[in-house]
């Protein structure tokens, strides 16, 4: 008899601890532990987006690797996209990367401005506004408007290199190897 408690005991703080580990496990998404399934759209625990790349081993296999970017989330940590709004959005659980690409894409503009993505999914609505704003372009404004004006946003992107225009007049250069002061700002910056 005592040997039968014993053991229902010793059962009971063995499905505590579990049950404990699986809830802390459960709990924190590290990059590196996802799969290539889950990995891309995902956010880590500490709100850096999950990265999906590819790798290319000496034999010529490729191998698929989920890691950790730079980039830090607004306000999603712990999240892996659902498959709903990554159909609602047009996107693709096997994307490599993060890129500002996708904004050139009309079709792509139309799913993610619809309302069952931008209302519905925001962990990916935060990374296009943030790839856009990168991009110089706000992205309601893209996405509230409409025909040619869309192109016109779109094609700002498209330009987006931020090249500063060249001199109007000829320009002379002198070779100085005395250590040069950067510009102080001037203007309305």
């Amino acid at each position: 008899m005592n040997s039968f408690y014993f053991l229902k005991s010793l059962l009971v703080c063995a499905l505590l601890i579990f049950a404990f580990s699986v809830e802390a496990t459960l709990g924190n998404i590290v990059c590196e532990n996802l799969n290539k399934d889950s990995c891309a759209f995902a956010v880590s625990s500490s709100g850096k987006r999950c990265v999906l790349e590819k790798n290319v081993r000496r034999s010529g296999k490729e191998v698929f690797v989920c890691t950790t970017s730079q980039i830090d989330t607004d306000q999603v940590t712990n999240w892996i996209e659902s498959d709903r709004c990554l159909k609602a959005c047009g996107l693709d659980r096997n994307v490599l990367g993060i890129s500002s690409d996708s904004l050139l894409d009309s079709n792509f503009m139309q799913k993610l401005c619809s309302t069952q993505c931008y209302t519905g999914c925001p962990n990916i609505v935060d990374l296009y506004f943030n790839l856009a704003v990168g991009e110089g372009v706000y992205l309601p404004s893209l996405c509230q408007t409409d025909g040619d004006n869309k192109r016109r946003g779109m094609s700002e992107i498209r330009s987006s290199g931020n090249v500063a225009p060249g001199p109007t007049v000829p320009a002379k250069f002198v070779v100085d190897v005395s250590p040069a002061m950067a510009p102080s700002p001037t203007g309305p910056f």
